[in-house]
């Protein structure tokens, strides 16, 4: 495992998210009142883009069909729904964060 450097802190403010690209993978970095978190930016659905979703507290909801993750962990909390229809949704990675002298840090897999 080896920690990349993604951005500086200041790109990622207080309650805000973003996309980057880390050796190839799309990531989501976001900052919970001070909190970061990383995990796989494309939902686990049909691949929508989390970091054009909602943040609720540590839940991130896909624009798309509306599936929810948690932040902290990767964890799928509910898929999306179609009227009375619910369907299950796969968890995405969760990546390790740390802050280095201004800049997020994110550990991946080489």
């Amino acid at each position: 495992m080896t920690f990349y450097r993604v951005a500086s802190l200041s790109e990622v403010p207080p309650n805000a998210m973003k996309a980057f690209t880390i050796s190839g993978r799309e990531i989501l970095v976001a900052n919970i009142n001070g909190n970061l978190y990383a995990i796989d930016n494309r939902c686990s659905h049909r691949k929508g883009d989390l970091s054009k979703g909602v943040i609720d507290g540590t839940t991130v909801t896909c624009p798309v069909h509306g599936s929810k993750f948690d932040l902290s962990s990767g964890k799928a909390l509910s898929g999306p729904k179609f009227g009375p229809i619910k369907l299950k949704t796969s968890d995405l990675n969760s990546y390790k964060v740390k802050v280095e002298e201004g800049s997020i840090m994110v550990e991946l897999p080489e």
